[in-house]
C-alpha cells in the first residue's frame, strides 16, 4: 500500500542480474516500502506496458497506472513521494 496515496499496490519491475534493481530493492527496504516484485519478462509486466506504463529503463516502480521511479532510485525523492 502507498502511504498517503490511497490503496494502490506498489509494483517493482526488475530483471535478472540488474545492478540498478539491487539498488532499488535496497532503497525500498530502507524506506520500509511494501512492494511486490515482478520480472520484466512476465505477462504481468507486458500487461502494464500495454496499459501505457513505460518499462524501457529498469527498474520501474509503479502503482499500476503511473511510474513513481525508474533507473537509479533516489531515496530522498521516494521518501517524499511515498510520504515517509
Amino acid at each position: 500500500m502507498i502511504a498517503g496515496m490511497g490503496q494502490r499496490e506498489l509494483l517493482l519491475v526488475t530483471a535478472a542480474a540488474c545492478q540498478l534493481c539491487a539498488h532499488a530493492r535496497s532503497v525500498l527496504a530502507t524506506l520500509s516500502a511494501e512492494v511486490r516484485e515482478i520480472d520484466a519478462s512476465s505477462e504481468e509486466a507486458a500487461a502494464l506496458a500495454t496499459r501505457g506504463v513505460p518499462l524501457a529503463f529498469l527498474p520501474v516502480l509503479t502503482d499500476g497506472e503511473r511510474v513513481l521511479a525508474y533507473g537509479r532510485f533516489s531515496e530522498r525523492r521516494l521518501r517524499k513521494d511515498l510520504g515517509r
